[in-house]
């Protein structure tokens, strides 16, 4: 048998960056590894990662989107389905499959070949344990202004009736995609509209005989669910139940009461094997990260020099960085109103812009990203105090620069760790899903931030400046931020490099 491990991520640079440098992990351990993508995201594979002895990259052909179908398996998913199938049939196949957990339509086909597989969080333990114990915590008869703890967890993170407002799994607002929906990527599973759809729990195979491929009868996914209700058990409970263990792209260092209320509850193996930021992230935790020596270039209205150039020019801690990442954003109105704070606070400013900003619906590309939202005359009224970026930004280099004095941010989990090892304090403006579990963590357990404003369905030029103001005013807040990322001076992790240690002992002891 060949010790090699697939790894299956999901669409979208959020899932697909932690899952490369999972890939780096696992090969410097002396494992063979397979990362299986989807054609249309094999650009943001980067050129280095094909010449690595230990590294294969297999992509699975995918067209554009089909037109809505009747049937109950759209005509993509059969093909993705079809095609990795055969690549299981015609290949040794692995010692296990680390698979996202929105990718978790391919785990009863690696059933089918008796491939072990293990759930792959990319974002962090908190998300995943408030969901099941608030699940747990009687949420049908919360009461406006109560506040309830959840046993096993830290009392700091004690859930709020505003917290039940912010659903994970409700419809996102403004249209956008939903948590477990379909990307540009892999598609969704037929009729996904709704997160929880596996079949019932069956113990998992661990044999090492020859797969059973039963009476020779095409594979089929399995049937769709109704999304959940409030009070039932979170999605990602059913997805795990028939893997080995389960891995999430954190440490012990900032999540261990959620890694380990997380593995008591799913008893088996639950393995913290992050933040999974770029090598050399780590390796320049005291000089600038420059982003283009290790993610792809992309477009962009400027150059990491310009960048650089412009922040050199500010004082220390000074310069306030604002982005919300690629996919999700606030409304045009919201967008206006950051505009009017930023031009009316005194603080320097960051402003990175997606093309098509503020418009509902998923991310767009090309000619469709025209016409988001634009702040027209911002730059002219404050001059040199604002850079704002339209299209890709070097965050790594801007939250590693030392003038670089707070985030306001969605609190996606990648950007969130990134601004936590440089000891960058956030300001929270989550959107959808685990933003606002993450946002949580920043603020009430780790204290390293604030939240924009506790009524998320008003954002207002007022409270926005408000925030800005008690972020970048307060020293405390800094110096709390400053000493948590002493936590990773030393680079990655230890705790993740054990948890990896022992991931790659275990699946050795499993097939012996």
């Amino acid at each position: 048998m060949s010790f090699e491990i697939w790894v299956i991520p999901f669409f979208g640079q959020g899932h697909i960056f932690p899952c490369i440098e999972l890939c780096k992990h696992l090969a410097s351990r002396n494992l063979k590894v397979t990362l299986i993508i989807s054609s249309t995201v094999a650009t943001s594979i980067p050129s280095s990662l094909h010449q690595h002895p230990l590294l294969r990259i297999t992509q699975i052909t995918s067209s554009p989107s089909p037109p809505p179908s009747p049937s109950h398996s759209p005509p993509r998913h059969n093909h993705l389905s079809q095609e990795l199938e055969t690549i299981l049939a015609d290949t040794t196949r692995p010692i296990c499959a680390i698979i996202d957990v929105m990718m978790n339509w391919s785990s009863p086909l690696f059933k089918k070949f008796q491939v072990p597989t293990v759930a792959f969080f990319t974002s962090g333990a908190c998300s995943a344990a408030l969901e099941l114990a608030a699940s747990k915590a009687h949420p049908l008869d919360f009461k406006p202004g109560e506040t309830r703890f959840l046993p096993g967890l830290p009392e700091n993170m004690a859930l709020t009736y505003s917290d039940l407002k912010q659903r994970p799994h409700d419809p996102p607002p403004r249209g956008g995609p939903p948590r477990h929906g379909g990307g540009a990527g892999f598609p969704p599973p037929p009729g996904r509209g709704s997160p929880k759809f596996n079949d019932p729990p069956v113990p998992p195979s661990l044999g090492s005989g020859p797969p059973h491929h039963g009476s020779g009868a095409e594979f089929h996914p399995p049937p769709r669910r109704g999304p959940p209700k409030l009070g039932d058990p979170p999605p990602w409970v059913e997805e795990v139940r028939e893997t080995i263990g389960l891995m999430i792209n954190t440490c012990h260092d900032l999540e261990r009461p959620f890694i380990d209320y997380i593995a008591n509850h799913v008893e088996k193996p639950v393995w913290g094997v992050g933040p999974l930021l770029p090598e050399q992230y780590w390796k320049s935790s005291s000089s600038l990260s420059r982003d283009r020596e290790v993610r792809s270039d992309r477009r962009s209205s400027v150059t990491e020099e310009e960048v650089i150039e412009w922040l050199d020019s500010k004082p220390h801690g000074s310069v306030l960085y604002v982005s919300f990442g690629t996919e999700v954003g606030p409304t045009v109105e919201e967008y206006d109103e950051l505009a009017q704070a930023l031009e009316s606070c005194e603080q320097a400013f960051i402003w990175v812009l997606q093309p098509g900003s503020g418009r509902p619906g998923p991310p767009r590309h090309g000619s469709e990203a025209e016409g988001g939202y634009f702040p027209h005359g911002l730059d002219r009224k404050v001059g040199d105090k604002g850079l704002i970026v339209i299209g890709w930004a070097p965050q790594l280099l801007i939250l590693s620069h030392p003038s670089t004095g707070g985030f306001l941010s969605h609190c996606g989990w990648n950007s969130t760790m990134e601004a936590i090892v440089r000891g960058v304090p956030l300001l929270a403006w989550p959107i959808r899903g685990d933003q606002h579990h993450d946002a949580k963590l920043v603020v009430s357990h780790l204290k390293v931030g604030y939240m924009v404003t506790d009524d998320l369905s008003k954002v207002t030029k007022g409270v926005i400046v408000k925030g800005i103001k008690e972020l970048m005013g307060d020293k405390e807040l800094k110096k709390r931020a400053e000493i948590l990322s002493t936590k990773f001076q030393h680079g990655f992790p230890t705790s993740s490099i054990a948890a990896l240690d022992h991931f790659k002992d275990y699946i050795h002891k499993i097939h012996l």
